[in-house]
Protein backbone atom coordinates (compact mmCIF):
# COMPACT_ATOMS: atom_id res chain seq x y z
CA UNK A 1 0.00 0.00 0.00
CA UNK A 2 2.59 2.56 0.96
CA UNK A 3 4.66 1.64 -2.06
CA UNK A 4 1.45 2.46 -4.59
CA UNK A 5 1.02 5.95 -2.71
CA UNK A 6 4.74 6.62 -2.99
CA UNK A 7 4.37 5.57 -6.80
CA UNK A 8 1.25 8.07 -6.85
CA UNK A 9 3.24 10.59 -5.24
CA UNK A 10 6.60 10.60 -7.59
CA UNK A 11 4.16 10.53 -10.32
CA UNK A 12 2.35 13.95 -9.34
CA UNK A 13 6.03 15.02 -8.53
CA UNK A 14 7.48 14.35 -11.86
CA UNK A 15 4.06 16.78 -13.17
CA UNK A 16 4.69 19.78 -10.37
CA UNK A 17 1.87 19.54 -9.04
CA UNK A 18 2.59 19.52 -5.40
CA UNK A 19 4.81 22.28 -6.37
CA UNK A 20 1.89 24.12 -8.02
CA UNK A 21 -0.22 23.46 -4.84
CA UNK A 22 0.54 26.26 -2.16
CA UNK A 23 -2.54 25.24 -0.01
CA UNK A 24 -1.50 22.47 2.60
CA UNK A 25 -4.87 21.81 2.94
CA UNK A 26 -5.60 20.56 -0.34
CA UNK A 27 -2.83 18.59 0.03
CA UNK A 28 -4.08 16.66 2.78
CA UNK A 29 -7.46 16.69 1.15
CA UNK A 30 -5.88 14.02 -1.28
CA UNK A 31 -4.94 12.09 1.10
CA UNK A 32 -7.77 12.38 3.87
CA UNK A 33 -10.97 13.29 5.74
CA UNK A 34 -11.69 16.78 7.20
CA UNK A 35 -14.55 18.53 8.50
CA UNK A 36 -16.21 21.30 7.16
CA UNK A 37 -16.57 22.39 10.41
CA UNK A 38 -14.46 21.62 13.20
CA UNK A 39 -16.70 20.22 16.42
CA UNK A 40 -15.81 17.09 17.58
CA UNK A 41 -18.67 16.01 19.15
CA UNK A 42 -21.12 16.93 15.89
CA UNK A 43 -18.58 15.46 13.78
CA UNK A 44 -18.19 12.16 15.68
CA UNK A 45 -21.54 12.01 15.94
CA UNK A 46 -21.88 12.16 12.48
CA UNK A 47 -19.57 9.47 11.63
CA UNK A 48 -20.78 7.15 14.40
CA UNK A 49 -24.14 7.54 12.32
CA UNK A 50 -23.33 7.16 9.01
CA UNK A 51 -21.57 3.80 9.83
CA UNK A 52 -24.59 2.38 11.64
CA UNK A 53 -26.71 3.59 9.16
CA UNK A 54 -24.33 1.83 6.39
CA UNK A 55 -23.66 -1.54 8.63
CA UNK A 56 -27.34 -1.57 9.78
CA UNK A 57 -28.97 -1.55 6.01
CA UNK A 58 -25.90 -4.17 4.40
CA UNK A 59 -26.85 -6.19 7.27
CA UNK A 60 -30.57 -6.12 6.31
CA UNK A 61 -29.89 -6.55 2.39
CA UNK A 62 -27.95 -9.62 3.16
CA UNK A 63 -30.04 -11.08 6.06
CA UNK A 64 -31.49 -14.82 5.57
CA UNK A 65 -34.58 -13.13 7.30
CA UNK A 66 -35.57 -10.92 4.82
CA UNK A 67 -34.72 -13.21 2.22
CA UNK A 68 -33.55 -17.08 2.22
CA UNK A 69 -31.32 -16.91 -0.72
CA UNK A 70 -30.53 -12.75 0.04
CA UNK A 71 -30.70 -10.36 -2.67
CA UNK A 72 -31.15 -11.43 -6.18
CA UNK A 73 -27.58 -12.31 -8.11
CA UNK A 74 -26.05 -9.31 -8.88
CA UNK A 75 -27.84 -6.95 -7.07
CA UNK A 76 -26.27 -6.45 -3.59
CA UNK A 77 -23.00 -4.70 -4.59
CA UNK A 78 -25.60 -2.08 -6.27
CA UNK A 79 -27.44 -1.84 -3.66
CA UNK A 80 -24.89 -1.03 -0.71
CA UNK A 81 -22.90 1.41 -3.60
CA UNK A 82 -26.18 3.44 -3.65
CA UNK A 83 -26.28 3.29 0.20
CA UNK A 84 -22.79 4.23 0.28
CA UNK A 85 -23.67 7.24 -2.35
CA UNK A 86 -26.66 7.97 -0.41
CA UNK A 87 -24.58 8.30 3.33
CA UNK A 88 -22.01 10.22 1.57
CA UNK A 89 -24.54 12.92 0.18
CA UNK A 90 -26.47 13.58 3.11
CA UNK A 91 -23.80 13.03 5.76
CA UNK A 92 -20.75 13.88 3.29
CA UNK A 93 -20.61 17.71 4.12
CA UNK A 94 -20.10 17.37 7.44
CA UNK A 95 -16.54 15.21 7.62
CA UNK A 96 -16.14 13.90 4.31
CA UNK A 97 -17.80 10.64 6.12
CA UNK A 98 -15.20 8.24 6.07
CA UNK A 99 -17.50 5.68 7.56
CA UNK A 100 -14.05 3.11 7.71
CA UNK A 101 -11.28 3.42 9.82
CA UNK A 102 -8.62 2.37 6.81
CA UNK A 103 -10.78 5.33 4.68
CA UNK A 104 -8.95 7.77 6.70
CA UNK A 105 -5.89 6.52 8.55
CA UNK A 106 -3.80 4.54 6.21
CA UNK A 107 -3.79 8.00 3.77
CA UNK A 108 -3.30 9.98 6.82
CA UNK A 109 0.20 7.79 7.47
CA UNK A 110 0.70 7.76 4.28
CA UNK A 111 1.06 11.54 4.53
CA UNK A 112 2.66 11.97 7.32
CA UNK A 113 5.28 9.62 5.52
CA UNK A 114 5.96 10.77 2.70
CA UNK A 115 8.14 13.25 1.00
CA UNK A 116 5.49 15.75 -0.30
CA UNK A 117 7.08 19.17 -0.85
CA UNK A 118 5.69 21.81 1.26
CA UNK A 119 2.67 19.14 2.43
CA UNK A 120 2.28 20.64 6.24
CA UNK A 121 0.70 19.01 9.20
CA UNK A 122 -1.47 16.09 8.62
CA UNK A 123 -3.95 16.69 10.90
CA UNK A 124 -3.59 14.61 14.40
CA UNK A 125 -5.99 16.29 16.31
CA UNK A 126 -8.90 15.48 14.06
CA UNK A 127 -7.99 11.70 13.18
CA UNK A 128 -10.02 10.49 16.57
CA UNK A 129 -12.96 11.18 14.20
CA UNK A 130 -12.91 9.02 11.31
CA UNK A 131 -11.16 6.50 13.60
CA UNK A 132 -13.45 6.18 16.48
CA UNK A 133 -16.82 6.81 14.88
CA UNK A 134 -16.89 3.78 12.45
CA UNK A 135 -15.54 1.99 15.46
CA UNK A 136 -18.42 2.90 17.34
CA UNK A 137 -21.18 3.32 14.66
CA UNK A 138 -20.53 -0.06 13.61
CA UNK A 139 -20.33 -1.88 16.86
CA UNK A 140 -23.79 -0.20 17.74
CA UNK A 141 -24.96 -1.55 14.50
CA UNK A 142 -24.00 -5.03 15.39
CA UNK A 143 -25.77 -5.19 18.69
CA UNK A 144 -28.97 -3.62 17.16
CA UNK A 145 -28.95 -6.32 14.58
CA UNK A 146 -28.54 -9.10 17.10
CA UNK A 147 -31.25 -7.45 19.12
CA UNK A 148 -33.45 -7.36 16.43
CA UNK A 149 -32.84 -10.64 15.02
CA UNK A 150 -33.31 -12.37 18.30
Amino acid sequence: MLRDYGNRVRTWEERSAWKETPDQGLKLACFCTAPAIRRFGANLISEIIGTLVLVFVVGAIFSKAVAASGPAPGLGPYLVAALVWGIGLSLGGTTGYAINPARDLGPRLAHAVLPIVDKGASDWSYALVPVLGPLIGGGLAGMLLRVIGK
